[in-house]
């Protein structure tokens, strides 16, 4: 049984497929099924009108047509089949009055499934339908994949980890879960059993792994009428994780992929006690407990909250990195969603934690340094308590790496207009002063620099105390703001600095 790699992992699972039946139960399309089975997944849906479409096909597509150019039906029906469309649809009239019955013998011959589309159904209401169902389906991938995220997140925060996230994994992914030593004997294993061919065959699959340096760290396979996977951890143990399940969901390799960057935490080799008490606090952390809950197990800091992005997109690049910069506390794709670094703030705000970032948690110590491949954003020394600051400091010093394309950024604690995105604050600035000219500007600045003094900024600029008055009046009204106002009054102060 040779391995096949599985599909590259990612943030967030492909949209799943949509079976027939499920557009063939929509009253409103109409639709008939005339030949085949109605239980075939449809990955997307094409229109044409070609008499071979073949060349354009990709496979797995529901293919539409009225027959404008359907002159040999045997043969169209071939050509489709080898092209691996999923299922044909017909649109009767205005080419047709009904589906020419060669066409529906052909499919029967093939086992093609071929839908009858009614005349008052156009072809763009089934397109249309079938991208609603897979929206429908990847919404529900999304919140089974991060129902599971938090599942093995809270499993692994247990007294006993690493069985605890072998039977959430399990019960997630409906099958078996199996942590195999280096040489391939059972250490742990959770859910159902499985047939003794299957269990041959995952043991084989996972032996195919092992620790050799460049190795496949990943590798998929099917055994005993199972779907089988096998997942190398790091540590340099030589552990394997494998995976028996009937089916394989689009989201089945990201939660797996989390099970593996858990497991390889928990069974690094060196770990006290105290370091999986403080795995698990920060986990509790990173779930949305109080910092004051977790304070306690974590210790009183102060602690380097590092933000990172980047990686070789395996699901062991947040474990290498944890290893690289000298912490096991490290959490991949645990949030459930972005953090937000204040009251409305949403996924792009400054300080907000996006899908796909890696958070470590390093004592204030221990050395941050760049790491090829990712770029990195750490915070100010911050205390376990302050740990939700810190995390929006780290934030937004990633998004100045990345936009500054460095590979590592620091917090600058230069007071609040550290919390601003420098470019950002520039750009706002040059357009709240664009109607000033540069005279007009540096008199509102000095005269703001002098709280106000018509005399005093006339003597530092070197001009009459009328000219102020009109150039401040002249300023208020290009700028429609009222300077008695303190709040418009720091605004200006601050654009003027930053632009």
């Amino acid at each position: 049984m040779p391995p096949t790699p599985p599909a590259e992992p990612s943030s967030t699972p492909p949209a799943p497929p949509v079976s027939l039946a499920a557009l063939l139960a929509r009253p409103d399309l109409g639709l008939r099924l005339l030949a085949g089975p109605e239980d075939v997944p449809l990955h997307w849906v094409h229109t044409s009108e070609m008499a071979d479409p073949y060349p354009y096909l990709l496979g797995g597509e529901l293919l539409m047509t009225a027959g404008v150019q359907l002159t040999d039906p045997a043969h169209y029906v071939e050509r489709v089949v080898e092209a691996g469309a999923a299922a044909l649809a017909f649109g009767v009239t205005p080419v047709y009055d009904t589906v020419p019955p060669e066409l529906v013998a052909a499919c029967e011959r093939h086992g093609l499934p071929l839908v009858e589309v009614p005349p008052r159904t156009p072809f763009t209401a089934v397109a249309r339908a079938l991208w609603r169902l897979m929206a429908e389906a990847r919404l529900h991938e999304l919140r089974r994949v991060t129902e599971a995220q938090q599942s093995l997140a809270a499993a692994a925060a247990r007294p006993a980890p690493v069985p605890a996230v072998l039977g959430a994994l399990a019960s997630r992914l409906g099958g078996r879960a199996v942590l195999f030593g280096a040489d391939g004997t059972e250490s742990a294993a959770a859910g159902r059993e499985v047939p003794a061919e299957a269990a041959r065959a995952l043991r084989d699959l996972a032996g195919v792994l092992g620790p050799r340096p460049g190795g496949p760290a990943s590798a998929s396979g099917d055994g005993g009428g199972l779907r089988l996977a096998a997942y190398a951890l790091g540590g340099g143990e030589g552990l394997t994780l494998g995976v028996a399940t009937e089916r394989r969901g689009p989201g089945d390799h990201t939660i797996a992929g989390v099970a593996v960057v858990l497991l390889s935490l928990l069974t690094a080799p060196h770990r006290g006690a105290d370091v999986t008490v403080r795995d698990g606090a920060l986990v509790r952390l990173l779930l949305g407990a109080p910092p004051a809950e977790v304070a306690g197990a974590l210790g009183p800091g102060p602690w380097t909250v590092v933000h990172a992005r980047g990686g070789d997109g395996t699901p062991f690049a947040a474990a290498s990195l944890a290893a690289a910069l000298g912490t096991p506390l490290v959490a991949a794709d645990v949030a459930t969603g972005p953090t937000p670094a204040g009251p409305g703030a949403g996924p792009d705000a400054p300080g907000a934690v996006r899908p796909g970032t890696v958070r470590l948690l390093l004592p204030s110590s221990a050395p941050v340094t760049a790491q090829q491949g990712w770029t990195l954003g750490a915070s100010a020394p911050v205390a376990a308590s302050e740990l939700a600051a810190g995390d929006a400091q780290a934030a937004r010093a990633l998004r100045r790496a990345e936009a500054s394309r460095a590979a590592l950024v620091r917090h600058r604690s230069n007071g609040f207009a550290a919390l601003v995105d420098h470019d950002e604050a520039a750009a706002y600035a040059r357009t709240l002063l664009a109607p000033l000219t540069e005279a007009l500007a540096e008199t509102l600045r000095v005269w703001l620099s002098l709280h106000g003094s018509w005399d005093r900024t006339a003597v530092a600029l070197d001009i009459h105390r009328n000219t102020v008055r009109q150039r401040i009046a002249r300023c208020a009204a290009l700028l429609d703001r009222d300077l008695d106002d303190p709040d418009v009054r720091m605004e200006l102060w601050f654009a003027l600095r930053t632009r």
